[in-house]
């Protein structure tokens, strides 16, 4: 063989290497962007100023320690510092912490004991900066100010109120002079029109333009479209909290929590974009109260009080247009408001205050002072955060310097323990647990299968835990022992498997596959051809029934390894809630729980369910401890869980009441007596032979649908077991004590060893 022809062997043998960097590609890809849509989660963010960059997450009532979730050095550091300040996050300077969280810590750890004292010093600032946020009306998110949207009704009424009330003033006692309606509407007049009513009205067109045209409609668009924004954003809000749950990232009580503040957040943007009409309509009767007074005001003045058409337009215009100026001051006063509350940008809304302090005929002295104390707010608030920085900063180098010598011992929690049972799924299946989709019901099934396990075997199984796993296939699933896979597949989510049950000889469109429970011929078709793969006597199913049905069957085939001692001790103690004189006296006393637990894990490893407990009990009891062999016991347990076990694979009224199994030839069954009694070991074409002839025998029994159940003498029955599970671990071993009386056999294949 040549060398290229080696090395073409190789990549196929091992994955062509090009292909297995652009999944590593990939799967870096979809990491990064997932740390970086993890950065808003975090409570601060600590730099070297420019080389190293680490984001912390901690709960305190929720966490023992905090968690690092993102971290980078160089570009992605800059990177991280941006995103934390888009989202207002704390940004500490602390280059040795950085560093050392950097390099001995990964994403997702909690933090090493060595650094709590120096993460602790971090996290109290955060915590007082919060606090004095608070104190200065800042908000890092919009349920710290839920109310917002009522305050916003009633300021509108009131302004309404305040603009009705001025207008009868003009009205009224507009003849009287400028100064009948107001010295503040008669500063705003004056100083915006000049004493010229032409320039009034030009200047009322523009107000009209901008007000109505540009403010007015922005300010609707923006609460529209962030209103539309975060709706749409809730599904997948609702997936990610689902994810963690069920990875064990957050508890229930957390989860439930997190729910309750997306529905808050739906209720508060719900309400904005109905609060964005009041503005609207606010704008629309300002606008029209002004043009009432104005014509109002001219027609008022003429006809009621002789004055002549120009010094009634000039005075009713200066009034009118300084009117509505002034209804402006409230809304100006919502939207400081709503800057200090919303935008955190005190400075920017004493500089505003400020300048209206200075228009002539305004309230200066009150204004002025308004402006003073935002300034020294913001003056006061951005010295105490540099001070507690720094402090900061310098206790924690301090502590990282007395503990240079850090990470030399590793400790019980660097120990990870892997998950009893879990399930693995690639990027394109996560949507397949998200329970606000149509197809997101594989968590509950997965719940049901447990259900269904329980009620089947007679005992509960380890929870299942689900996960996400960018190294795999994107439409593949692993199903995990122990950390170990034992089962998988690949599912399209947007497609349906048309199962073939064997007779259907019409031919579907679409991906050819194996069903992967039980290994029938199937078919990944599209949705739009389900009712015409039904037509045909196809059994269709969706892509989370086909993970599902696997997984159970897989629980069933690994159900003596899913049972251990704890699953006993638990199984016992329900069993003492329920009947207590049935195990008293039991454990220890007759048996330990160590056989006790080993006879079970037998019987289940068989695919006996252990729900007669009663019986299996009684059976122990009596046999016990004049016959202290294992597999006697065994035996003898399974002889009285006879007619349970017939029952259970030869349910009456079906095969016209016959229990229909695979026989073995009376010459083999002596030649195996007789090596089982000598103690030796068959020949290996014999057991070549008899594998080959079992498994032809099981696909006999799949055709006429019949149960894969070999029956054999008594004698020979653990020892064949043994030999067959290992390459056949489908079939299952009866013997003939096991079988009930009253039922006919009828022996579907004869095994031998030619």
């Amino acid at each position: 063989m040549s060398r290229i022809e080696i090395q073409d062997e190789n990549k196929e043998h091992e994955g062509n290497p090009q292909l297995k960097n652009f999944i590593r590609q990939k799967q870096r890809k979809l990491a990064y962007h997932r740390m970086m849509h993890n950065i808003k989660q975090a409570d601060v963010i600590i730099l070297n100023p420019i080389h190293y960059a680490v984001a912390l997450r901690y709960e305190q009532n929720k966490m023992h320690a905090p968690i690092l979730i993102a971290k980078g050095s160089g570009n992605i550091a800059i990177k991280i510092k941006k995103k934390a300040q888009k989202y207002f996050i704390p940004i500490i300077r602390i280059p040795k912490l950085a560093q050392t969280i950097y390099k001995y810590c990964r994403i997702g750890d909690y933090i090493p004991s060595e650094l709590y004292e120096s993460v602790a010093k971090v996290l109290t600032w955060v915590y007082n900066l919060k606090n004095w946020k608070k104190l200065a009306m800042f908000t890092r998110s919009i349920l710290d100010f839920l109310i917002f949207p009522t305050i916003l009704l009633f300021s509108t009424l009131l302004r309404l109120a305040l603009n009705i009330a001025s207008s009868r003033i003009i009205l009224l006692k507009g003849q009287y002079g400028h100064s009948a309606a107001g010295k503040i509407i008669d500063a705003f007049g004056n100083f915006l029109v000049g004493g010229n009513f032409a320039v009034g009205i030009i200047i009322f067109s523009m107000l009209v333009i901008i007000n109505f045209m540009v403010i007015t409609k922005g300010s609707v668009r923006i609460a529209e479209v962030g209103a539309r924004f975060i709706l749409d954003g809730m599904p997948g809000k609702q997936m990610a909290i689902d994810a963690d749950l069920n990875s064990g990232l957050i508890g229930e009580k957390e989860a439930k929590k997190r729910r309750f503040e997306i529905s808050q957040e739906s209720d508060f943007y719900g309400s904005m974009d109905g609060a964005s009409k009041f503005v609207r309509g606010d704008a629309v009767a300002g606008i029209l109260i002004m043009i009432i007074n104005l014509i109002g005001g001219l027609l008022i003045g003429t006809i009621q009080h002789n004055m002549d058409v120009l010094s009634a337009g000039k005075t009713y215009t200066i009034l009118t247009v300084g009117d509505g100026l002034v209804a402006q001051i409230p809304a100006l006063i919502v939207s400081t408001a709503a800057g200090v509350i919303v935008t955190r940008v005190i400075f920017l809304s004493a500089l505003i205050i400020g300048i209206f302090g200075f228009i002539p005929g305004m309230p200066n002295t009150i204004f002025l002072c308004f402006t003073c104390l935002l300034f020294f707010i913001t003056w006061y608030l951005s010295k105490k955060i540099d001070i507690s920085k720094k402090n900061v900063s310098n206790v924690s180098n301090t502590n990282l310097n007395k503990n240079s010598q850090i990470f030399h011992e590793a400790t019980w929690n660097d120990v990870h323990q892997e998950d009893a049972l879990g399930l693995e799924v690639g990027y394109k299946l996560i949507t397949m647990v998200d329970n606000n989709k149509n197809n997101g019901i594989l968590l509950k099934r997965i719940k049901g299968i447990r259900k269904q396990f329980a009620r089947d075997m007679g005992f509960l199984p380890p929870v299942i835990h689900i996960r996400d796993n960018l190294e795999i296939s994107p439409i593949c699933y692993r199903i995990l022992l122990s950390g170990v896979e034992i089962g998988s597949g690949e599912v399209y989510p947007e497609k349906f498997m048309a199962i073939n049950p064997g007779l259907i000889k019409k031919e579907l469109v679409g991906q050819i596959c194996h069903e992967p429970a039980f290994g029938l011929q199937a078919i990944w078709i599209n949705k739009e051809l389900k009712e015409e793969a039904s037509s045909f006597g196809y059994t269709v199913v969706d892509s989370s029934t086909v993970i599902t049905t696997h997984f159970h069957a897989i629980l069933m085939q690994y159900a003596g390894e899913l049972f251990g001692r704890q699953e006993a001790q638990h199984l016992l103690d329900h069993i003492k809630k329920n009947t207590p004189k049935l195990v008293d006296g039991f454990i220890p006393e007759i048996l330990s729980l160590a056989i006790f637990n080993k006879i079970l894990k037998n019987l289940l490893s068989e695919q006996i369910p252990i729900k007669d407990m009663k019986s299996i009990i009684d059976c122990l009891s009596e046999n016990f401890p004049e016959k202290n062999d294992i597999e006697i016991l065994i035996n003898l347990v399974r002889q009285k869980l006879g007619r349970f076990i017939t029952q259970n694979w030869f349910p009456k009224n079906q095969y016209k009441n016959e229990i229909q199994v695979i026989g073995l030839d009376s010459e083999l069954e002596k030649l195996l007596i007789n090596t089982v009694h000598s103690g030796g070991a068959l020949e290996p074409n014999i057991v070549s032979n008899l594998i080959k002839n079992v498994s032809d025998a099981l696909k006999n029994q799949k055709n006429i649908g019949a149960p894969n159940v070999l029956l054999v003498n008594p004698m020979i029955r653990a020892t064949l077991s043994r030999l067959l599970k290992i390459v056949l671990p489908k079939v299952v071993i009866l013997s003939t004590t096991e079988i009930v009386d009253t039922r006919p056999i009828r022996f579907t294949s004869v095994i031998d060893c030619k």
